[in-house]
């Protein structure tokens, strides 16, 4: 019965080293294997003792020859099999350079028992192809020359070089980083632009990557002083950060001319992903109720909403609107008009301005009306421009009652440098109509828009007054009663004021007592009511016939005779009137800033 084949030891020899692997046992169970192992060992045994005296003579000399411990177990070596045996603790392999004068170059082992100090050697001859004698001269010179030059190279590269080729240390690697950012901050200086704010930026090593970024930010029509406000925008990558985004913005149709602005803006934009921070903001402004075809505007006039985050500001801002009473089908449009709204926070800026607004005497769902008409009111700093606007007015005259009121006909009035615009008014109507300081706080509250009206249409007002035959007195009493009279348009003016005269065949006075007279309707109201009361036969005021609705109207004509109660004139605003539901989505018209006045104002 064969036994087991014996598991044959790995060994590999080459000119340089000589490895090893663990031994194995050989382990035969046939006499005829047993036989062969012991007539093998016999020949090795005797071998080894007629080469003891060359082998000494060839490795004496340390030039001739390298020396390799192996630290593992004796080995046995065969010409046609490796073995190993577990006597042999250690082997000592010298390793000669071929010399031409030998055709059998032969190995020897050193065999050191550690244990119990006794040492032998064991000699293994291991024989090659004869070479020439032709051979040894040039090849065996050439063959030294390159072995010394390349262990001169491992002694130079130092003790961590395993290769012919040297690697650069950190401390290298680090002074060419330092010398190539030298080099792109000279060129930057160089150009005009102040690399102070970009330590610790990744930036190009190469002075002509970077001035291919800089050249593709002056093609946007960025200038130096661009760039020096927000110098960071260099770290982006042409390729990887500026024309993806820029492609992106073009897609969802950003004009190009608008580019410009809009980096200069927010040049931050530049660092964006599309995926990660823009397709988001514009999604969520989708679901705003913003038009597709609006967001590319929403952006052009707020390009800072692409940097805020979906779970922050925005959303907070939006459902504390909706919370106060801004109507939810109206968000989309107050957006499109004022995108900065998503840019507010709450408990800094919204809330503390709605707060005081309803201090103020104006309610809070009057509050939301106003701001679903004028957004920008939301803008307006309430300790810098709010507040002080508010003490100017009641420096001026004008009743803390009234505040209320002449804030919700025209919020702008809190918004603009108020208190010059007081003092140069009131200088111009007190020079043009002898106006005293408290005509003109009651002017304000009953009209706030005439702080802003300018010097030459109020003078084209007071000149046509004069040429219909109103005295200085007159045209006082008439500006205070209604201020409108200063902002109508002055051609239906004429219409209306020809029609009293040549039809009606009233008197001026008629029109001293109730100016309002030109604010209604030639064709629609005046005409129609004029003639039925002429029909009828009845005498009444000018308030009498104008100063109601036309379902009010139609029961006085009913009256046996004339209230005078119902003469007086109503106030000109009533504040229920922000009460009232907000006007449908399909009514919005996205590019109205304002409410549009009758067609009879300027």
């Amino acid at each position: 019965m064969v036994g087991p084949k014996p598991r044959p030891l790995l060994f590999g020899l080459n000119s340089n080293t000589l490895t090893a692997v663990t031994h194995t046992t050989l382990e035969s169970r046939s006499r005829r294997g047993r036989r062969r192992y012991r007539g093998w060992r016999r020949k090795t045994q005797t071998h080894n003792k007629q080469s003891k005296i060359r082998s000494a003579e060839i490795f004496t000399n340390p030039k001739n020859n390298m020396s390799v411990q192996i630290g593992h177990t004796g080995f046995l070596i065969k010409p046609s099999l490796f073995v190993s045996h577990p006597e042999f603790s250690a082997l000592t392999f010298h390793i000669p350079q071929l010399n031409s004068s030998l055709s059998s170059p032969q190995i020897t082992c050193s065999n050191v028992d550690k244990r119990n100090g006794n040492g032998s050697n064991t000699r293994i001859q291991y024989s090659v192809a004869e070479r020439t004698v032709s051979e040894s001269s040039s090849r065996s010179n050439s063959n030294r020359n390159r072995s010394s030059n390349r262990l001169g190279g491992r002694k130079q590269g130092g003790s961590n070089s395993t290769t012919l080729y040297s690697r650069p240390s950190l401390l290298e690697m680090k002074n060419d980083r330092v010398i190539n950012r030298a080099r792109v901050y000279e060129f930057l200086k160089s150009i005009g632009i102040v690399p102070d704010e970009l330590d610790g930026l990744e930036l190009p090593v190469t002075v002509e990557v970077m001035r291919e970024r800089v050249d593709f930010l002056h093609k946007l029509g960025l200038t130096i002083e661009d760039i020096n406000n927000y110098p960071l925008v260099l770290g982006c990558s042409v390729k990887k950060n500026m024309i993806p985004v820029l492609d992106y913005l073009g897609k969802l149709g950003v004009r190009k001319a608008t580019f410009t602005n809009f980096l200069r803006r927010y040049p931050q934009v530049l660092h964006s992903s599309v995926v990660v921070d823009l397709a988001p903001v514009v999604k969520y402004l989708q679901g705003m109720d913003i038009r597709p075809n609006v967001i590319p505007r929403v952006l052009e006039k707020y390009p800072e909403v692409l940097g805020f985050k979906l779970e922050g500001t925005m959303s907070t801002s939006v459902a504390y609107l909706v919370g106060i009473g801004v109507a939810r089908r109206e968000i989309g449009g107050l957006l499109t008009r004022y995108p900065e709204v998503l840019g507010m926070r709450v408990g800094r800026t919204i809330k503390p301005f709605v707060e005081y607004l309803e201090d103020l005497g104006i309610p809070r769902l009057a509050v939301a009306r106003l701001i679903e008409n004028r957004p920008h009111m939301l803008g307006f700093g309430l300790e810098n421009q709010v507040k002080p606007n508010v003490e100017a007015l009641l420096e001026f005259g004008v009743g803390r009652e009234s505040l209320a009121s002449v804030i919700a006909q025209y919020p702008e009035i809190v918004g603009i440098d108020l208190k010059e615009k007081l003092i140069s008014q009131q200088t111009l109507f007190k020079s043009s109509i002898d106006l005293d300081p408290a005509d003109f706080s009651r002017m304000i509250e009953k009209m706030p828009q005439v702080v802003s009206l300018s010097r030459s249409p109020f003078m084209k007002h007071v000149d046509f007054l004069k040429h219909c035959g109103f005295s200085l007195p007159q045209m006082k009493k008439m500006v205070v009663g209604c201020p409108q009279l200063l902002a109508l348009n002055l051609d239906i003016m004429k219409l209306s004021f020809n029609y009293f005269q040549e039809q009606m065949g009233r008197d001026l006075d008629d029109l001293v007592e109730f100016p309002a007279f030109f604010t209604y309707g030639l064709e629609s109201t005046v005409k129609p009511r004029d003639r039925l009361v002429r029909k009828m036969g009845l005498k009444c005021s000018l308030g009498w016939l104008l100063n109601c609705s036309d379902e009010k109207f139609e029961e006085r004509m009913n009256y046996d005779s004339i209230d005078l109660e119902e003469m007086e004139m109503e106030p000109s605003f009533n504040m229920n009137s922000l009460l009232s539901p907000s006007r449908d989505e399909d009514e919005f018209s996205e590019d109205d800033d304002v409410d549009s006045e009758d067609d009879e104002y300027v």
